[in-house]
């Protein structure tokens, strides 16, 4: 497998469980597994860059794309293909040299125009025929370290 120039991800469903957890003040919360972090370190330590796309828009994904110094995050987003493209147009590559790994719905056209895609193996059957691999991980239980591991020939 080529190694790819950018590493992609979607969040919720990938780095979470997919689960939304909200207290009786109005508190959201989110799980995230610890394992994604050594992610992001092996791909840039090989100097790829990563980035999150999602569709939802929260502080949460913020301060932990803060935290483990996500090189580009893109929140609140409804057209994920577009932009991925853009990103691709800032770096001068092509979609075929980015990875990507998404679980649902709004991730379909991303997985089926990146060079690598896969999806957590807890994603829904009619997804998962969209992508090239299925990982053994579900989402929230360190799926992306998984993606990573493999694309890069870790494990």
């Amino acid at each position: 497998m080529k190694k790819p120039k950018l590493i992609l991800t979607d969040i919720d469903g990938v780095w979470t469980d997919g689960g939304m957890y909200y207290d009786q003040t109005g508190n959201e919360w989110k799980k995230f597994h610890t394992y994604d972090s050594a992610g992001v370190l092996f791909a840039h330590q090989n100097e790829i860059p990563v980035g999150i796309i999602t569709g939802e828009d929260t502080e949460i994904v913020a301060r932990r794309a803060a935290k483990l110094k996500i090189d580009y995050l893109f929140q609140g987003v409804k057209n994920k293909l577009e932009v991925a493209e853009n990103i691709c147009k800032e770096l001068n590559i092509s979609l075929d040299e980015v990875a990507y790994i998404g679980d649902d719905l709004g991730d379909v056209e991303l997985l089926k125009n990146v060079g690598i895609s896969a999806t957590p193996n807890s994603a829904p059957e009619y997804i998962k025929k969209y992508s090239q691999m299925v990982m053994t991980k579900n989402g929230g239980e360190g799926v992306f370290r998984e993606f990573v591991e493999k694309i890069l020939g870790i494990c």
